[in-house]
């Protein structure tokens, strides 16, 4: 049974330049204890993806205005704003790709960890006011200190500002994964750090999610990353997914052009002195798409009907005219 199912999700932006379809009819499902990746280029819509699960888009200029968002068979999209609060924080958790400004700058790293106790946890709602912010204040630091962070009663009481990227991304972990949640959504979480940084981050991320058996949802733009940590793929362009399967299937044999595209402008050893490959073009104007595939400006393959009819998910793996419904 899958943990998260999203259907034919659409989210466009009002603006006044004209209607910005970020998301138009996206649909991937996450299994338990599953990690799925969902990847693609800046300007895609993985960001809107995750911020339209968890209801957070900013309202106006965006709105959800089609589909279902079904978590433990429950329709996101349906429940009250008390529910959907209830439930971000405490059963989904998210990491956001810039720690710095996603934590607060007025609060000390503890006490932000120590809200998110207060809001969600329920072995605390026996206790007084007091010992609720004792055992709030005692869980943070385990919290910290299951990261991996050396002095979690100083890294406390600090400042964002007084840490370093890593150090804050660490934290951001922490704060979610204190009330261990059942899906974590990890949007970019290694994108503004030093590579050795991203190495140990990610390393921290799957011992975390094998201990607190989470499913997560990666959302990412490095294919190596993955490659490496994920269960099942999803590929994303200009709004839509365009293939998504088990990521060993998608790896060795990737069947959308968009996708060996990609896979072809990754460097490597073997084929170090070769040119790399580069998709021509550049993402599309969401204002007003491409007809038909929105690929087909960029497509080496294209054809008539590419330009005149969108393509749909052929044999749940690849929406391309060039597989025509069979594999």
């Amino acid at each position: 049974m899958d943990l998260l199912e999203v259907k034919d999700l659409k989210t466009y932006f009002y603006t006044y330049e004209g209607t910005v379809k970020a998301l138009e009819g996206v649909s991937f499902s996450v299994g338990n204890r599953k990690t799925m990746g969902l990847v693609g280029e800046t300007g895609c819509g993985k960001s809107v993806t995750a911020l339209s699960i968890t209801r957070l888009i900013p309202d106006p200029p965006g709105k959800i205005i089609a589909g279902s968002v079904l978590f433990k068979k429950k329709d996101l999209l349906k429940v009250s704003d008390e529910e959907i609060r209830a439930i971000r924080g405490k059963d989904i958790s998210m990491i956001f790709q810039e720690p710095k400004s996603a934590l607060n700058p007025v609060y000390t790293i503890g006490d932000q960890i120590a809200e998110n106790v207060l809001l969600h946890d329920e072995d605390l709602k026996n206790l007084s006011k007091k010992e609720k912010k004792r055992e709030a204040w005692a869980k943070s630091i385990e919290a910290l200190r299951v990261v991996g962070i050396a002095e979690p009663e100083r890294i406390a009481r600090s400042y964002p500002h007084e840490l370093s990227g890593g150090m804050c991304q660490r934290s951001m972990i922490a704060l979610a994964m204190v009330c261990n949640p059942s899906l974590l959504i990890a949007d970019e979480p290694t994108t503004a750090l030093d590579v050795t940084i991203q190495a140990q981050i990610l390393e921290l991320m799957k011992d975390l999610i094998k201990k607190f058996d989470s499913s997560v949802l990666l959302i990412t733009h490095n294919l190596g990353v993955v490659a490496e940590t994920c269960d099942d793929v999803a590929v994303m362009y200009a709004g839509k997914i365009i293939e998504k399967g088990n990521v060993r299937e998608v790896f060795k044999e990737p069947l959308h052009p968009y996708t060996k595209g990609l896979m072809e402008a990754i460097p490597s050893v073997e084929k170090r002195k070769e040119a790399l490959k580069s998709i021509p073009g550049s993402v599309p104007n969401l204002i007003n798409p491409p007809s038909g595939c929105r690929f087909h400006p960029r497509c080496p393959y294209v054809k008539e009907i590419c330009k005149e009819k969108e393509p749909e998910l052929f044999d749940g793996r690849v929406a391309c005219w060039l597989y025509g419904g069979a594999r």
